[in-house]
Order: C-alpha cells, then structure tokens, then sequence
C-alpha cells in the first residue's frame, strides 16, 4: 500500500507541472496590463514602467516561468498586485470557507442522497422509484447559478428564513449562514450520489452472499445493514472523490452569488482586476487540491475493497 502511493504521488508530479505550464501560457494570452489595472488610468508611463519592473512583468516569458515555478515549489506561489500580500497569506484567509462548502455540501447530498436511493431500490422498477428518478434527474440539469437565485429569492427574500449572503461569526453562525450555499452545490452532488447507490444496492440484492446470508436466518434489515449497504457504498466512495473535486470549482460561482469570501470570490475578483500572480496561484491550489482528493478517494476505496487492495 505504501508504495502504491508513493508511485501515485510521483505520477502527480509531472501532472502538476504540466498544470502550471498549461495556466501560464494561457493567462499570459489574456488582454490588458496588469500593471495599467494596479496603477489606474491616470499613471505614467514612467509609473508603468517601473511597476513592470517591479513585479518581473518586463521578462522574458520564461524568465517568468520560473520565477512562477519556484513560487509553487516553495509555497508562496508569488506576491499578489492588488492586494500587495503574499498569495498564500490571501489562501490561508480563505480557503477554510470554501473548505467549509465542500464539507457542508458533501454531508448534506450524502444525508439527501442516502434514503432516496435505498427507496428507489426497495421499489424498483414501481412507480416510486420511477418518481424519484426523474426529481434527481432534474436537479442534475438545473444550473447551479439559477438554483442560487430561486433559493434567494424562496428561502432568503420571501420566506425570510436564511440570509440572502454573507458568513458570520462563529461555528453555529456560519453553519447556518453557508447553508443555502452548500445546498446548492449539494443538491447536484446528491443527484449523482442517489444514482450511482441505487445501481449498487440493486446489484447488490442479486448478490450469492445476500442469499446465503437470508438462508441462515438473518432478518431482512440484518441482511442490509449486514451485506447490502456496505457492499453498495463501496463503488460511492469514487463517485464520492470525483463530485468533492468538482465541488472545488463549482464553488466559485456559488461563492460569488452568495458573497462568500472564499477561493471562488478570490479568483473572480482577480480575473477582473487582471492580477495575474492570484489567478496563477489559485489556479495551481486548486489543482493540487483536486489531486489530493482523487488521491485519498482511491485509498479509501482500496482500504475499503480488499480485492483492490491486493492488486
């Protein structure tokens, strides 16, 4: 086991430079001057200038390159140029509210997702299981931007139960502030989940061991709790790990509507006012946080499957 994970965390090495390359030249293709977005419009060239000068925006592209390199492999990734800190100071500040959503959000479609899916199996193929397929089907469909708004506008605005924004002060504040947030990108999650279940659960009532097991004695709810559930929730834990990876992304939007200020309301922010050093900082984090989720998901998976455990 440790040296299969050590051979996946040499494969992430090339996987990451490739990331930082891929992000480089791609923002360097952007339109407009950073320094001219820092400086205003009222500056002069000379001002210009030196504020090229000062942050290495005169170099060569791969003299930047490097300098950029060496930021990500040391883990400052860089200093910012609007808010003229460290880009990892900015990060730290941050990243435990769009930590908070992707945990919040993971919870609320697995508590979500967890009975749907054991009702649609228990009633295959009725018209209950018909009914239920078809609401997460359309969740899955529904944009995540609109969803925000509808939720606004239901919960926040006219019903006056959740705050339209913001986070508070406090672990039962933000619990319930990032609510809305977290079940918007929840709701999503939930849809895959409850899908991806109910296909395991049903293979697995078919399974030889559930019969042997009913042929001993056991009792319909021993036989589940028992040998159904765990069996089924193996093959979830991978669709588990992709959903959380796609959650880091999609908080960006979601964060933005609902004024969190995590990595997402970063990241927009920079992408306006063209500070280059934070988009390619959180471009790189993001990154590397995708991979590390994929990572522990395909240990948990293996700890969890002892067949893939051998191989």
């Amino acid at each position: 086991m440790f040296l299969a994970i050590l051979k996946r965390l040499l494969m992430l090495v090339p996987v990451l430079i490739g990331i930082t390359l891929i992000s480089f030249l791609l923002l360097q293709i952007m339109p407009g001057d950073p320094a001219s977005r820092a400086m205003g419009s009222r500056a002069s060239a000379e001002d210009l200038q030196a504020m090229r000068e000062l942050w290495g925006l005169d170099k060569p592209i791969w003299v930047q390159y490097f300098y950029f390199l060496r930021d990500c492999v040391t883990g400052s990734f860089g200093v910012s140029i609007f808010h003229k800190q460290p880009i990892i100071t900015l990060v730290a500040d941050r990243l435990p509210y769009t930590l908070a959503i992707v945990l919040y959000s993971t919870v609320i479609a697995l508590v979500i997702a967890l009975p749907f899916a054991i009702l649609a199996a228990a009633n295959r193929g009725r018209f209950l299981d018909v009914a239920i397929r078809q609401i997460f089907v359309v969740l899955i469909a529904l944009p995540p931007f609109w969803l925000c708004y509808v939720l606004i506008l239901w919960l926040a605005l006219n019903l006056g139960m959740f705050p339209t924004g913001g986070v508070g002060t406090g672990f039962f504040a933000n619990l319930y502030r990032l609510f809305l947030p977290s079940l918007v990108v929840g709701l999503s999650t939930a849809a895959l989940i409850q899908q991806s279940l109910r296909a395991a659960l049903i293979d697995a009532m078919k399974a030889d061991y559930v019969d042997t097991a009913r042929a001993k004695g056991l009792r319909g709810y021993e036989v589940f709790l028992r040998h159904i559930l765990p069996n089924s929730l193996i093959s979830t834990i991978s669709i588990i790990g992709v959903r959380v990876s796609w959650i880091i992304g999609g908080t960006v939007v979601v964060e933005k509507i609902f004024s969190v200020p995590g990595l997402g309301s970063l990241l927009i922010d920079s992408i306006v006012s063209r500070d280059l050093p934070v988009i390619r900082g959180l471009t790189v984090f993001f990154a590397v946080m995708v991979v590390t989720v994929n990572l522990i998901a395909d240990i948990c998976y293996a700890l969890a499957d002892p067949r893939i455990r051998l191989e």
